[in-house]
C-alpha cells in the first residue's frame, strides 16, 4: 500500500473513531430514556431539544456516509478489492464479514430524510425515525469497528 493511501486510511480511522463517539454522545442526550411523540411535539418550545435531536440526525448520517462512501472504499482498496458503487462495496463488506446485514444498511440509509425534513410535516414520522436510528446505531459502529480492526490487525493503519 503506498504512502498516500495508508496516510488517507489513517485519517479515516481516527475519524471515524471520533464520529462514532459524538454519535453515541449525542444518542445519550436524545434518548433519556426515549423519544416519544411528546418530547417530538416539544421541539419548537425546547431548543435545547432541537439541537440535540439535530445534533443526532446530523452526527448519525454523517457516521454512515464515512463509513459507506470513505472508510469502505479505501479498506477494500487496501485489501486489494475492486472497488465499485457502494451498494456493490456494501455487498463485499457483508461477503468479508465487517457488515451484518446490506439490506438494513439501506433501510437506514432512507431514515436521513426522514429525521432531517419530514418531521415539519409529521412529528411521527421524525419519532419512529430516530429510534429506528437509534436501534440501528450498532449496525454501523460494527461495521465500523470491524473495518478498523482488520486494518490494525494487517497493520493497514499505524
Amino acid at each position: 500500500m503506498t504512502t498516500t493511501k495508508q496516510t488517507r486510511l489513517d485519517f479515516l480511522v481516527r475519524v471515524v473513531r471520533k464520529e462514532i463517539d459524538r454519535l453515541l454522545f449525542a444518542k445519550g442526550q436524545v434518548f433519556l430514556p426515549d423519544f416519544t411523540t411528546e418530547d417530538a411535539k416539544s421541539l419548537d418550545a425546547n431548543p435545547e431539544l432541537a439541537l440535540r435531536v439535530e445534533a443526532f440526525a446530523s452526527r448519525f448520517a454523517r457516521l454512515q456516509d464515512t463509513v459507506g462512501e470513505k472508510l469502505l472504499p479505501a479498506w477494500l482498496e487496501a485489501l486489494g478489492e475492486q472497488i465499485g458503487p457502494v451498494i456493490d462495496n456494501l455487498n463485499r463488506a457483508e461477503k468479508l464479514g465487517a457488515l451484518s446485514s446490506v439490506d438494513a444498511w439501506l433501510t437506514i440509509r432512507g431514515l436521513r430524510n426522514q429525521m432531517v425534513h419530514e418531521y415539519i410535516e409529521s412529528l411521527v414520522i421524525l419519532t419512529d425515525a430516530l429510534n429506528q436510528a437509534n436501534a440501528h446505531i450498532g449496525l454501523i459502529v460494527d461495521c465500523a469497528r470491524a473495518i478498523i480492526t482488520d486494518c490494525q490487525q494487517r497493520r493497514f493503519t499505524s
